[in-house]
């Protein structure tokens, strides 16, 4: 399946909440979730009860679109918190919440997941004293993640630095005037700050 191009508020009406895709105009009155909070086209309007299915359906695309993965990523991701230990929801939005693209946005190094992905896939940041490119790779814990050398002269990250909101969660270190951070625990469910209902996607996928 291709990758989205569209409108990324899009995506945000048809889920009927915001995935926080577009940074900070997520957080203003610009946001369109906020002007028009009802599905987009013809029909956005007068939706319909969803079916036990639609309910599952739609939550797995949820959280497909707020990590920006495709389905084939996201089938693989449910194999592998299936065979994990503990509880198979929570461990796959850990999965989810490991991915290099995500620790980047939780570390403040980029507004959005998507501007994230991009700038590892331009080969801005260094994993471990290795350049990486790869923003699906898995972080560890004992990671440590730091913009390369090169780019953090570039208006971008200088732009970071001045303005950095702070990380979201607990389980980094960051150091936002060096650009570099560290994985000091593993992701908590309760960092997971957008209203999600694993149960439904380990429901829809165990059918």
């Amino acid at each position: 399946m291709a990758r989205y191009t569209g409108p990324d508020c899009r995506l945000c009406r048809r889920e009927g909440q915001k995935l926080y895709l577009k940074g900070d105009k997520c957080f203003t009155d610009k946001c369109p979730v906020s002007k028009r909070n009802y599905a987009p086209g013809q029909h956005g309007q007068s939706r319909k009860k969803l079916t036990e299915y639609g309910l599952q359906l739609r939550e797995k695309q949820k959280v497909r679109r707020y990590y920006g993965i495709q389905e084939s990523q996201m089938l693989k991701y449910f194999n592998m918190a299936d065979k994990m230990k503990g509880i198979t929801g929570e461990n796959l939005l850990k999965i989810l919440e490991s991915r290099l693209d995500n620790v980047v946005y939780r570390m403040g190094f980029a507004a959005s997941r998507d501007e994230a992905r991009q700038l590892v896939t331009h080969g801005h940041f260094i994993v471990n004293g290795k350049k990486v490119d790869i923003p699906s790779m898995l972080i560890k814990v004992g990671d440590e993640i730091e913009v390369k050398a090169k780019s953090k002269n570039s208006p971008r990250f200088k732009e970071l630095v001045e303005n950095h909101r702070g990380t979201t969660v607990k389980w980094v270190d960051v150091n936002p005037e060096d650009l570099k951070g560290k994985v000091v625990a593993e992701p908590s469910r309760e960092d997971i700050d957008l209203p999600i209902e694993e149960h439904l996607i380990v429901e829809l996928y165990s059918k």
